[in-house]
């Protein structure tokens, strides 16, 4: 059964405040995945501890950091079943995990950060792994 929306909402919005785009449905994620062109950071949100606490706070802190994908989108897990059962479609060689991270460029998956590499660890720590990535295939700054 899905978490109560009440109780996602506010970790929902730490997300999108950043730009990232909510994939709700399985065609979401089709949609957005069918954009093959540049890059693009799928995040698989959830509830736990280590997303509050280190996987939505690093990605923010990556994000702020140097290169930015071309596209942002995220599902939630334990809400938009479906949705998430789609995303992880698209990176079906890894075990699903949740939270995870995954970077795309021209529609290949190119990055995928599991769970089990963001728990147990500070979020400037998965920060910095992101930021790395995110410069080596989205580019450098101005």
């Amino acid at each position: 059964m899905p978490y109560d929306p009440r109780l996602v909402a506010p970790m929902r919005a730490e997300l999108t405040a950043l730009g990232f785009t909510e994939l709700l449905t399985s065609a979401d994620v089709d949609s957005f995945m069918m954009q093959k062109e540049g890059t693009a950071l799928l995040v698989i949100n959830s509830v736990c501890g280590c997303a509050a606490g280190m996987a939505r706070p690093g990605v923010r802190l990556a994000l702020q950091q140097g290169p930015r994908p071309d596209r942002l989108g995220t599902v939630f897990a334990g809400q938009d079943l479906e949705a998430a059962a789609q995303a992880r479609s698209y990176f079906a060689d890894y075990p699903p995990s949740s939270p995870s991270l995954a970077l795309f460029r021209d529609g290949d998956l190119v990055h995928f950060v599991p769970r089990h590499q963001i728990e147990g660890r500070l979020a400037e720590q998965v920060a910095s792994d992101l930021a790395r990535a995110l410069a080596e295939y989205c580019g450098t700054t101005a």
